[in-house]
C-alpha cells in the first residue's frame, strides 16, 4: 500500500515518543520522593523502604495476577479456535467425497 510505510514510521516514533515521556515521569517522580517509608511487619519488625520501590512492587502486586488471568484467557481461546477448526477441519473432510459424485434428479410426472 502506498503510504503504509510512512504511517508505519509515524506510529514507531509515536509509541518511542510515549515511552521517553513515560519513563521521564517515573524518573521525576522518584526522584521527587525519595524518601524511606516505616513498614511494620510480623514480630514487631519494621522495614525502611524506600516510597518508590515501595510503589512499584504494589504495582507489580496487581498486574501479575491481571496478566496472569490474561494469559490464561488467551489460552483457553486458542484451545477452542484450535478445537473448532479442527471439527471443521473433519467436517469438509467427511463431505468432500459427496460433493465428487453427481446428483440426478427426476421430474415427477403428472
Amino acid at each position: 500500500m502506498p503510504g503504509s510505510d510512512h504511517a508505519e514510521t509515524t506510529m514507531q516514533f509515536l509509541k518511542m515518543l510515549f515511552w521517553c515521556l513515560l519513563a521521564f515521569l517515573a524518573a521525576a517522580f522518584t526522584l521527587g520522593n525519595w524518601t524511606t517509608v516505616p513498614i511494620r511487619l510480623v514480630g514487631g519488625l519494621v522495614a525502611d523502604v524506600n516510597l518508590p520501590l515501595l510503589l512499584f512492587l504494589t504495582f507489580l502486586l496487581g498486574l501479575i495476577p491481571t496478566l496472569i488471568w490474561q494469559h490464561a484467557a488467551r489460552w483457553r481461546l486458542r484451545q477452542r479456535l484450535s478445537a473448532t477448526e479442527r471439527a471443521l477441519a473433519a467436517a469438509t473432510a467427511d463431505t468432500a467425497p459427496l460433493s465428487g459424485t453427481a446428483l440426478t434428479t427426476t421430474q415427477p410426472t403428472v
